[in-house]
């Protein structure tokens, strides 16, 4: 059990890293399952602060940790759910989108929800991910170059 000074750290730190840790791992995982490995990764946050408040990137080994309890699980359900069937349900996106998501690599698939889907910047991607700010404009650009020969998506001049 953590003491008063302990839990009050760790309550701010899941403050501000909760909620891009579950963005990240929603998009690596797909929605249930990314919400899922967030809470494992904050279970494990918790048993483990004392460790994880000395990490130099400690939102990106809870990503880590998330993404490896969510693997399994991943494996035996879809990456997204079905479609909504009405528009008052929802958001209307392109019904393709979710499978052309799927296809892509999983590094191309989060790196590209974060940007384009949370508006996150490329920097806080590299940072939470432990990866070159280089890397994820690379990971983006692939992507977004798949999704656009998948979704038959010409970009004009």
């Amino acid at each position: 059990m953590l003491d008063d000074d302990a839990a009050e750290a760790f309550t701010g730190f899941v403050r501000e890293v909760g909620p891009r840790l579950k963005q990240s791992l929603i998009a690596a995982l797909g929605g249930e399952v990314g919400r899922e490995a967030t809470a494992e990764a904050l279970a494990w946050a918790w048993e483990n602060w004392s460790r994880l408040q000395t990490m130099q990137n400690p939102a990106g080994y809870l990503y880590r940790v998330g993404r490896n309890r969510g693997i399994s699980a991943l494996r035996r359900r879809p990456v997204f759910p079905p479609l909504i069937e009405s528009p008052s349900e929802g958001p209307w996106i392109e019904p393709g989108l979710p499978l052309a998501l799927a296809h892509l690599a999983e590094m191309q698939r989060v790196t590209v929800l974060l940007v384009h889907g949370f508006g996150w910047t490329y920097r806080e991607v590299a940072e939470h991910l432990g990866v070159a700010v280089g890397t994820v404009q690379t990971h983006v650009e692939r992507g977004m170059s798949k999704l656009r020969i998948e979704l038959k998506v010409e970009l004009h001049a």
